[in-house]
């Protein structure tokens, strides 16, 4: 036993001797191709990181950790590196550092397990858990239903907009209605909506219950209920993100029965779709994501995890930009009165169908302002990461000053901070935490701004659904102010939480808003 003892310390003693003597000659191989320089280190208080992932989880918790990175780069430069559980993971906020990852150097650095795991039980083999052929495959799948002539069917959620307003009470009493709620259940009724043909219509739900109705019906049930599975499946599953290589010990059964509740859900969809291709009757009224893509394959669990991934991208990214739009805008009422007067100038101080189409709400620049300056206020995917596919660099972060290229070994992870991206000063201005929507009026766009805005990420893995999201926030802050003639604050908690896959939302009390009709 003795013996086994030494051979067993003898050969770890080996591995670890060896595996600093390779990885030293590799770094001194691209010290000397590619003049790279060791990165800066977040200085830990515990072994292996432990105390920095105990201050992560303890932020997630209290809904800080946006600016808890955010300080972190303050402290450490715009690319540093830091121990977690053992395992060295790169952090940057530096565009050309994302646009080498996301474009020039696509191939050197994949999706790695920093997804797939924590996610998979809710989202399979879903888009943005996949990496080479099988990304391919997806992406090409799914992107031309996203079509232009999609893009520009405004009718369906003309529906489920005027259904949203039925659930705002008219403030002249001084009441406040939250509408962040009502806006993630606006996405996800007009989501379910282009995506199986059928709505969950949980503001329908909503207004049933407002208006006291006895009879709700189990459609509307149904509906309700997956909404509250996909949000706790969607928190777990953050949750789970959060713990990294720890992410199995967070499985409780609330996780899998919403994991279960979902999956039953859409499943009922999908089989209806199989069952509508073989019979021939599939795309014969209006346009059905499930029915255009089982064209191309008729495989359940594939349809399911497109479903899904697709799901989670139209409705958690698109409810909480237009929250924030009017979070922002019930804060700053000179803004919000130059929107309106805007807003009747170009689309009417009512509602005209002819004069909201797609081009006009692409062409109405001081709303696309608005949009863009909120989304680099909260962008709704804050926090990202690729892991390195082979020995590779990165342009910058190596160095006590951060400004020479950096050597990545193989299999290191590298997580990037959109949020903290946009609130560079020495990018945006010493005004960069502020609202101002005008600084989008003197902004060029080049190749190396481009990358200094990334609300929709970038390069082959752009969010293929970002002008559906930008065309149905536009027509909804539109059909507000048509709707509505003044917005006013309702006593909002002033913090922001993370709230699901990396979606960014108004923690406390949400936007609490008063909306005057007169």
């Amino acid at each position: 036993m003795r013996q086994y003892f030494i051979g067993v310390t003898a050969a770890l003693v080996f591995y670890i001797l060896w595996s600093k003597i390779t990885f030293a000659l590799r770094q001194r191989k691209f010290e000397k191709s590619h003049g790279t320089k060791p990165p800066n280190y977040m200085v830990n208080g515990l072994p292996f990181g432990i105390d920095y992932v105990v201050c992560l989880l303890n932020h997630v918790k209290r809904q800080t950790v946006l600016e808890f990175m955010r300080g972190n780069y303050e402290e450490y430069g715009h690319t540093f590196a830091m121990n977690t559980l053992g395992k060295t993971t790169i952090t940057t906020r530096e565009p050309k550092n994302l646009q080498a990852m996301l474009s020039t150097q696509f191939k050197d650095f994949s999706a790695g397990d920093g997804k797939r795991g924590p996610f998979g039980p809710l989202m399979g083999q879903a888009i943005i858990n996949l990496d080479g052929p099988a990304w391919e495959h997806h992406r090409a799948l799914l992107r031309p239903q996203f079509s232009r002539n999609q893009i520009t069917q405004l009718q369906n959620l003309e529906e489920h907009f005027i259904t949203l307003t039925k659930c705002i009470p008219d403030s002249t009493s001084s009441s406040s209605v939250d509408l962040q709620e009502l806006f993630f259940e606006l996405t996800m009724d007009t989501s379910t909506d282009f995506l199986f043909g059928e709505s969950t219509d949980t503001l329908k739900q909503r207004l049933s219950i407002l208006e006291d109705k006895e009879s709700r019906g189990e459609e509307f049930l149904a509906g309700a209920s997956f909404a509250k599975a996909f949000n706790d499946a969607q928190e777990h599953s953050f949750k789970r993100f959060c713990m990294k290589d720890l992410y199995a010990l967070h499985n409780p059964k609330e996780f899998r029965d919403a994991v279960r509740e979902c999956h039953l859900f859409v499943d009922r969809y999908v089989n209806s779709a199989i069952e509508r291709a073989k019979s021939g009757k599939a795309g014969t009224g209006k346009y059905i994501f499930m029915d255009a893509i089982t064209k191309d394959t008729l495989n359940p669990s594939l349809l399911r995890d497109a479903a899904l991934s697709l799901l989670l991208a139209g409705r958690d990214t698109t409810g909480s930009l237009i929250g924030f739009i009017f979070y922002l805008l019930v804060r700053h009422p000179e803004i919000q009165d130059k929107l309106r007067k805007v807003i009747y100038e170009e689309f009417g101080p009512t509602y005209e169908p002819s004069r909201i189409t797609f081009e006009s709400l692409k062409n109405c620049k001081y709303l696309k302002y608005v949009i863009d300056e909120v989304s680099r206020l909260y962008p709704t995917i804050p926090i990202n990461g690729r892991v390195a596919a082979r020995d590779t660099t990165l342009p910058l972060g190596g160095g006590i000053d951060g400004k020479s290229p950096l050597f990545v070994p193989k299999g290191t992870p590298v997580e990037f901070c959109i949020y903290a991206m946009h609130r560079r000063v020495d990018i945006w201005g010493e005004d960069a935490h502020c609202f101002r929507p005008e600084r989008w009026e003197t902004r060029t766009k080049t190749e190396t701004s481009s990358w200094e805005y990334l609300p929709f990420n970038g390069g082959p893995r752009v969010c293929i659904g970002q002008q559906f999201a930008l065309t149905e926030t536009a027509y909804t802050v539109v059909r507000m102010f048509q709707e509505f003639k003044r917005f006013e604050s309702g006593d909002m908690d002033p913090f922001v939480k993370t709230l699901s896959l990396l979606s960014t939302c108004v923690g406390g009390k949400g936007v609490l808003v008063r909306c005057y009709r007169e």
